[in-house]
């Protein structure tokens, strides 16, 4: 019987033949308990791989992995005979010696190999891996890792948001999806709500949210202002519900593009409600709420570590005085924590003026931060004494967050945009 040929280390001159391997229920091997295995367990674990671990030693984190039951640690170096019926090995010691015997056992069992510390003698090569939607992208340029990355990330951000075209041959299911845009930079939508735009029919989008997302849109995607639907004899949000209950019902896919989150005084559920009575089902995408994210880029943290260790967030369209307000002034005036109140530009005098007569002080600082996280973001410092005043001189205008408490002093002088 002829023998076979040792091929181990012989140097690459044949690309890579790529391959997905089904390992689920099958033995994997990783030998060494470091930062590699730290990186490519979970992987392995996903695919449902039985994995040994051999290693004297683990980081936490692997440590944590077979506290969980969820690989097999045998604690000790590799010995020869470890890899026997491996379907697959990973040789990530920091013992060379280890590695290379290891990496030879792998050659005559006929194990496919990859070792983190010389890949010309391994029997396989890791690729730059990342998933989008069921779709799993592995990159290989030969020995330039990092051009794998920068490859594999170019192609699952493409996925994500749409740039990248990936039609499917089955039919997909129409849908309506409530997306939350964020404070008004287009970047800091979710990557999901983006893909979702990206495969939508029909976008009903908010006057506060992220507009420039909308020129991204393919032309036949029919976008709606939601502020020019025609009221007819109905109240706005009732025109926007149906709105969005004609446009399922005909099968399109719906996005609802909201600024901010669309559960905080987006009036969401409230759509989520009448899509419900009518059996449609929809998809709640969170979005970045204005309450946190605009006074972070304005540079005012809401908590700050020995200042404030609570927050509040308040509707501030409806004045204190008014019948129909629900927001108890006089136990806001009380708390010692940072107040944010949203969409109360038009009525901050009232509001300064009831927390000040509850017991707020008046030099208690505030700033109004305007179009926030947009190139026309402004920033208005005042007091509760001095803010009606202030909003009158400098023309603040809706849309405005406004932050008041102690951390408005807390914030570095200035920030990287």
């Amino acid at each position: 019987m002829a023998e076979h040929a040792d091929h181990t280390a012989q140097p690459t001159t044949h690309p890579a033949y790529p391959v997905g391997l089904r390992l689920a229920g099958r033995r994997v091997v990783v030998l060494g308990g470091g930062q590699v295995a730290q990186r490519r367990l979970p992987a392995l674990i996903a695919a449902g791989a039985d994995i040994t671990l051999i290693s004297p030693s683990a980081t936490p984190s692997v440590e944590a992995m077979a506290e969980a039951g969820e690989i097999t640690w045998t604690k000790r170096r590799y010995e020869d005979g470890d890899l026997a019926d491996a379907w697959y090995a990973l040789v990530a010691t920091t013992d060379p010696a280890s590695n290379a015997a290891a990496s030879a056992e792998a050659e005559r069992t006929r194990t496919w190999c990859v070792r983190s510390d010389d890949a010309e003698a391994a029997t396989a090569w890791t690729p730059a891996t990342g998933r989008s939607e069921g779709v799993t992208v592995a990159v290989l340029t030969g020995h330039d890792p990092r051009r794998s990355a920068a490859v594999r990330d170019a192609i699952v951000e493409g996925l994500r948001d749409g740039s990248i075209a990936a039609p499917q041959h089955r039919a997909r299911s129409p849908f309506v999806a409530l997306v939350g845009g964020g404070p008004g930079d287009p970047d800091l939508i979710t990557v999901r709500g983006r893909r979702l735009l990206a495969e939508a029919d029909v976008v009903i989008a908010d006057r506060l949210g992220p507009r420039d997302l909308l020129d991204e849109l393919p032309p036949h995607v029919e976008v709606i202002d939601a502020a020019k639907i025609p009221y007819g004899r109905f109240m706005a949000q009732e025109a926007i519900n149906n709105a969005l209950i004609e446009h399922a019902k005909a099968g399109r896919s719906v996005v609802r593009l909201k600024g901010g989150d669309p559960f905080v005084f987006g009036r969401g559920m409230e759509e989520a409600q009448a899509l419900a009575a009518e059996g449609i089902a929809c998809t709640v995408v969170p979005g970045i709420s204005s309450s946190i994210s605009v006074p972070g880029a304005a540079g005012i943290p809401v908590t700050h570590r020995g200042v404030a260790h609570e927050f509040t967030v308040v509707s501030g369209h409806v004045a204190p005085e008014d019948p129909r307000s629900l927001v108890d002034w006089a136990s806001l005036a009380k708390l010692t924590g940072t107040l944010v109140i949203l969409m109360g530009v038009d009525k901050i005098g009232k509001i300064a003026e009831a927390l000040i007569a509850h017991g707020k002080d008046p030099e208690t600082p505030l700033a109004l931060v305007q179009e926030g996280t947009t190139a026309s973001q402004r920033r208005v410092d005042a007091t509760l004494a001095t803010v009606a005043e202030t909003v009158r001189t400098q023309e603040v205008r809706p849309p405005a967050v406004i932050v008041i408490g102690e951390v408005v002093t807390e914030g570095p002088d200035r920030l990287v945009k």
